[in-house]
């Protein structure tokens, strides 16, 4: 009688990733911070900076809202990977789960998966306050949903990639926390989402941005939910949607390449 055949890498990432929401969803104040978050900060800046934009039928909070939206995924992404993976290390997870038989690649599977159903929550989440307090306008044409699909895959998965890389060289989790939230802070604001429109922002600083994720992120998800007159208010004065799918899937690969690098089982070394 032969062997009953083993569970695939696949599948073990998919019981791994049931196995990681379960854990994130039991962390109330995790959970608190990685949606409250971005939402808070929505409702405060857009109802401060809520005002009619010029010669156009949307509102600075609209505009806001919509970017806000895109920014959110870099939170349950970039991260909340980032401080998960440091915690693992940190807590000896990362270096038990080397010694069992369960392959490395479905620990990573395990964090895609919490990754996409916290992304999606958050997106829905904020979408929700987006069109209760601001207005904002579900997208319906079939080439924005499109295009809300592959800027949230691409953007969710450079994030992820960044995020791991930063759990990586960071230490401790205090540490991890630190250092992902200044850059996440730091890069929505010279990426225009708590400025609008953007070209109110210094040209240097926007290019600067540009190096990064979030500001195409961002840009893709104003694409999704704003009207094609609001294009003008875009550095560029339009969507350049072939250059937020360019840059963010150099984004993935380069992602892809730092965590490879960068990745360690513990805090003594490889």
């Amino acid at each position: 009688m032969s062997a009953p055949a083993l569970p695939g890498t696949f599948s073990l990432g998919l019981v791994r990733g049931a196995a990681e929401i379960k854990q994130f969803f039991r962390i109330r104040e995790q959970v608190i911070f990685t949606f409250a978050f971005p939402s808070l900060l929505m409702i405060l800046l857009g109802s401060m900076l809520n005002s009619s934009m010029p010669g156009m039928a949307i509102t600075t909070g609209q505009v806001l809202a919509a970017g806000m939206i895109g920014s959110g995924i870099v939170s349950t992404s970039f991260t909340s990977i980032g401080i998960n993976l440091a915690s693992d290390r940190e807590l000896g997870a990362l270096k038990r789960l080397r010694g069992t038989p369960m392959p490395a690649a479905a620990y990573f599977i395990g964090k895609i998966v919490l990754v996409g159903v916290t992304s999606v929550a958050q997106v829905v989440l904020m979408s929700v306050v987006g069109v209760l307090l601001f207005d904002l306008e579900l997208p319906t044409d079939p080439v924005k949903l499109l295009t809300a699909a592959w800027v949230f895959l691409l953007g969710i998965t450079s994030c992820t990639l960044l995020g791991i890389a930063l759990g990586s060289v960071t230490r401790t989790v205090s540490g991890a926390v630190a250092v992902a939230n200044l850059i996440y802070i730091a890069l929505q604001f010279i990426s225009g989402v708590f400025v609008t429109p953007i070209t109110e922002l210094p040209k240097v600083m926007v290019d600067i941005a540009s190096f990064f994720p979030v500001k195409w992120i961002c840009q893709g998800f104003r694409s999704v939910f704003l009207p094609a007159e609001a294009a003008s208010q875009e550095m560029a004065g339009t969507w350049e949607l072939p250059m937020v799918a360019l840059v963010l899937t150099a984004w993935c690969a380069a992602g892809l390449l730092l965590a490879k690098l960068t990745f360690r089982w513990s805090n003594e070394g490889k």
